[in-house]
């Protein structure tokens, strides 16, 4: 038993580690199994270099037909899981075919890298950059090796930031107007506005403000959206009069929001939406959604 056992550990260990490991900021990551770890955090254009160390396990010799190391960026959707889509594939031969009997270290660089979209975790698609270290052999399959790494990239604020405005309406019953200081917000903002009651004729039990995230993978027939609410901020307990206003301030940084991101390689798309939903004492909801942009200011 302990034989077979030996038989199926790899031949040698593989050590993946960046130049810049000590000063380079970590940020956690969700793996596919549940588990938090820290990772390297990059942008767009940066060079990710490092060293790459092949440690043959007790004296063993490593007969390969060459070792490479791969920069992936990938999509994956959720209901075609283990199918990646490589929007990103670089490739830097490390070694030509031969034995390595003794710990070998290989210095890899790839310069400038265009990293176009963020690292994204969903409910059905996930979108990774990984590090992929192949050891090549004809017998006893190659030995492969990864290391995940996170991108963000920043966007300045916009030069054009239009304010929501918006009426709810029901013939004769209610008549309501609301106002959003501006459509697009950074990660960190907050969002200022004001509600108008201008025909109150039904009796309005409560008031919250939603924020809800869509996203949808897949295109045609294939297309699955999901909604979360994220936030739900009550506005107002109790029945309000004709001509009252009420304040909304709501502070994004406790919640857990991503940039929006939109018609990603043609594979996926997450669009953020603020909803106004009022109650009346018959349990009756009324509601008007409006699509908000979220951006990633730098240190946001």
């Amino acid at each position: 038993m302990n034989f077979l056992l030996g038989a199926f550990k790899p031949a040698c260990n593989i050590l993946i580690t960046f130049s810049d490991a000590k000063t380079r900021k970590q940020v956690p990551m969700k793996k596919e199994n549940g588990q938090m770890v820290m990772v390297p955090l990059f942008q767009s254009q940066e060079n990710i270099a490092g060293k790459i160390s092949i440690e043959p396990l007790q004296g063993k010799k490593i007969e390969h037909n060459g070792v490479k190391v791969e920069l992936l960026g990938q999509i994956e959707m959720y209901f075609d899981r283990g199918n990646f889509y490589d929007f990103t594939s670089l490739v830097r031969e490390l070694d030509v075919p031969g034995d390595i009997y003794e710990r070998k270290t290989y210095p890899f660089e790839f310069s400038t890298v265009e990293m176009p979209y963020e690292t994204y975790s969903g409910v059905n698609v996930r979108l990774r950059y990984v590090l992929k270290v192949t050891v090549s052999r004809n017998y006893g399959g190659s030995i492969v090796e990864y290391q995940d790494f996170m991108v963000r990239n920043y966007s300045p604020p916009p030069s054009i930031n239009n304010s929501i405005k918006m009426e709810v309406g029901i013939e004769d019953c209610l008549h309501i107007e609301f106002e959003y200081n501006k459509s697009k917000y950074h990660l960190k903002d907050v969002i200022i506005g004001k509600i108008y009651f201008l025909l109150v004729r039904i009796k309005i039990k409560n008031m919250d403000l939603e924020i809800r995230r869509r996203e949808s993978t897949g295109s045609g027939a294939n297309t699955h959206v999901e909604t979360e609410t994220l936030a739900k901020y009550e506005l107002m307990d109790g029945a309000p009069v004709r001509g009252e206003s009420i304040p909304i301030r709501l502070f994004l940084s406790p919640y857990e929001l991503t940039p929006t991101h939109r018609n990603i390689n043609n594979k996926f798309s997450v669009k953020y939406y603020l909803n106004l939903v009022l109650v009346d004492e018959e349990d009756r909801r009324y509601f008007k959604q409006q699509e908000i942009t979220i951006y990633r200011l730098l240190d946001s």
